[in-house]
């Protein structure tokens, strides 16, 4: 029997208490496990991970912890995210692409620490 497999988009945002690269590693890899276990994913079912961070983070490119978990055969990007007014600081935000048999109601985002209220209107 074949299951239907499909691209699907899992989200996920955390945040540190100051910008120092053990904070960004630390969390990052925390929110990484959590998306993954929550929603079953395999390694090889990752297509691609896109990190974003505010612009108040320097110390370390989220990407890093990705590849500390063993993930840096998968395409890993970093980019900016916007400076818009009263946004919640020193925010990582991570939009993995992955093949999946779930359907796209039952994926399970995670919003950890500080970016829980960015998308209070998901389940946990």
């Amino acid at each position: 029997m074949l299951i239907a497999m499909a691209i699907r988009a899992l989200r996920g945002a955390t945040t540190i208490d100051f910008d120092a690269a053990d904070e960004v590693l630390k969390y990052t890899k925390e929110l990484l496990r959590l998306m993954l276990e929550r929603n079953d994913v395999d390694k090889d079912d990752l297509i691609s991970i896109l990190f974003t961070a505010t612009d108040d983070i320097h110390a370390e490119f989220p990407a890093v912890a990705a590849r500390e978990l063993g993930l840096g055969d998968v395409p890993l990007m970093c980019a900016r995210e916007l400076a818009i007014a009263n946004s919640t600081p020193f925010c990582i935000r991570v939009m993995m692409h992955l093949e999946s048999s779930r359907a796209r109601a039952n994926m399970r985002h995670v919003y950890l620490r500080g970016a829980k209220g960015l998308r209070d209107d998901l389940p946990e």
